[in-house]
């Protein structure tokens, strides 16, 4: 079995951000990235199934900033073969799987993963176009996948908690929410091991050709009000000030 991970960097959201002078995009230029917590679950599965399966695991990404520590982040964590493309940049999610797909197409596959959503994608279509460019079915918010020989047995997540059962053959895309375990640990010894080691393939992108998706007009950070006002004193205390601010605001 033969499963491809598209993988992303999306900005760590733990840092502070920062918007452009245009207003468009996030200030970028000392902007920390991460590797997508969702294609991270993607990776986990495939390397589940790796190990379940003996399937063989290639990690692809669009060429971008620290693209390449990504990649070998994921070889050290067990995939099989790094594949960049390049030509593409600053796109949009419906270029990128356009991109993505020109180049899956040449490579034999069984299962494409791919993170659910992304928290810069603003529409989580990945799985779905890849799908739609590659010619194959799809299922996404997937919780967990089993392979017997051809045939694919997923989880998929409803609101509300309900989980439905779905049975289909490869060649399939998915989009994955979450892996059966929690995304394995790589020491930065062995991502350096993996970076001595390992190769990372170039492949062009091909023929964009998308006129659709989105963009953004205007960003902006939320604006702060005046703050909380802490109430002190007893349990009565309090209830009487909140039902005495209450009133003067003519909530009754």
């Amino acid at each position: 079995m033969n499963i491809i991970v598209p993988i992303k960097q999306v900005p760590d959201l733990v840092e502070e951000l920062e918007i452009n002078s245009a207003g468009t995009d996030l200030d970028r230029e000392w902007l920390k990235m991460k590797l997508n917590e969702f294609d991270d679950h993607a990776l986990e599965e495939a390397l589940l199934l790796k190990d379940e399966q003996g399937a063989n695991v290639t990690a692809i990404a669009l060429d971008g900033d620290d693209i390449d520590k990504a990649l070998f982040a994921a070889a050290a964590k067990g995939a099989d073969r790094l594949i960049k493309v390049t030509g593409v940049a600053g796109t949009s999610t419906h270029e990128a799987a356009k991109a993505m797909a020109n180049v899956i197409q040449g490579l034999e596959y069984d299962l494409v993963m791919t993170g659910v959503q992304a928290v810069d994608d603003r529409d989580g279509q990945m799985a779905v176009l890849l799908a739609h460019y590659l010619g194959i079915p799809h299922v996404s918010v997937v919780t967990g996948v089993q392979v017997a020989g051809s045939s694919v047995t997923v989880h998929k997540e409803y609101g509300g908690g309900m989980v439905a059962e779905f049975e289909a053959a490869t060649p399939l895309a998915l989009g994955i929410q979450a892996a059966r375990e929690t995304p394995r640990y790589v020491p930065v010894a062995k991502v350096r091991r993996a970076s001595r080691d390992a190769n990372i393939e170039e492949m062009a992108a091909g023929d964009l050709g998308v006129d659709a998706g989105s963009t953004v007009a205007k960003m902006y950070k939320p604006e702060t009000g005046a703050g909380a006002e802490m109430i002190d004193g007893s349990a009565e205390d309090q209830a009487s000030k909140i039902i005495e601010i209450l009133t003067q605001k003519g909530i009754k």
